[in-house]
């Protein structure tokens, strides 16, 4: 048995930011219809670490079943290092016999399919004429989200924050139809009062129960849309935070992609996208490197 070994650099290559929007519009409609399995991730932090450890396991059934896991290490400091936050490998098994085919590098494919889902999001829940989007954030999100978002809002003015700029980004909000926060922030960084009426927030940076970047009164206000409601309702601190509830959440951004839910209904609407990430996600996103691998030769097969 063989397994095809991917490093960051091929991986870079065979996910350009477009294809990858569409892989993601397409399996985020596949989850809605059931056609895929995935439970909760499950994440370790020893009680004396701050980088913590998380496994995202998720299977497509079907002809050319597939299992896949994303095996992450997420270590805050690691962006003050010059590198990823977000470190680890995407392994893809045979459905029926689970025999390992291939081992790619997460850190661009959690780059580039995050920032991929926003623009899916941006294009089915932003008002049709947005035209000023702001990003809060200077890393790897930050950068791929200002790429996403120009492939689906193509003349956009993309204005960009970070806490290195000092005081708050309410000036950078000014005006925004779409924003973009991609901060490791464990306190709100964006309040309702800088936001002005239409706005579609996606909200990116916090992943865990106990941190959070949108205020309460934003998420009370706002029509709120999820990449999955179990997961939101487990891991979102920008949810529980506030406060809120199920009774709280629209829909899943599948809904609105299959047309099961209408999505923004008018142009004054506060929308939010909260993304988690999910491991179906990584499946369809390293599911489609490798083919495109195998089409052209990239990579190194590895006797196992």
């Amino acid at each position: 048995m063989s397994v095809l070994v991917l490093s960051e650099h091929d991986v870079r290559a065979l996910l350009p930011m477009d294809e990858c929007i569409e892989a993601m519009d397409g399996v985020l409609r596949s989850l809605e219809r059931g056609e895929l399995h995935q439970p909760l991730r499950f994440l370790t932090r020893p009680p004396d670490a701050e980088s913590l450890m998380g496994f995202m396991p998720a299977h497509r059934s079907g002809e050319g079943s597939v299992w896949s896991l994303k095996e992450i290490v997420i270590a805050p400091g690691n962006p003050g290092r010059g590198l990823d936050a977000h470190q680890g490998a995407v392994l893809l098994h045979d459905g029926e016999t689970g025999e390992l085919r291939a081992l790619l590098n997460a850190s661009p494919i959690t780059e580039i399919r995050t920032a991929a889902v926003s623009a899916v999001a941006t294009r089915a829940l932003a008002r049709p004429d947005a035209g000023v989007v702001a990003i809060l954030g200077a890393g790897v999100q930050a950068r791929s989200h200002a790429e996403a978002m120009r492939a689906v809002l193509v003349d956009a003015e993309i204005r960009t924050w970070s806490r290195g700029d000092g005081g708050t980004p309410e000036d950078v909000l000014r005006g925004a139809d779409v924003v973009c926060t991609c901060t490791s922030a464990r306190e709100p960084i964006l309040r309702r009062e800088w936001l002005a009426a239409g706005t579609h927030v996606n909200a990116v940076g916090s992943s865990i129960p106990t941190t959070r970047e949108l205020d309460t009164e934003t998420m009370a206000a706002a029509s709120l849309f999820v990449d999955r409601r179990e997961s939101t309702l487990n891991e979102s601190g920008d949810l529980l935070l506030a406060g809120l509830g199920e009774e709280h959440i629209r829909a899943e951004l599948g809904e609105v992609l299959t047309g099961a839910h209408p999505g923004r209904q008018a142009d004054d609407e506060l929308t939010v996208f909260k993304s988690l990430g999910l491991a179906v996600e990584d499946l369809a996103a390293a599911e489609l490197i490798v083919r495109k691998a195998r089409e052209r030769g990239i990579g190194a097969e590895v006797e196992f």
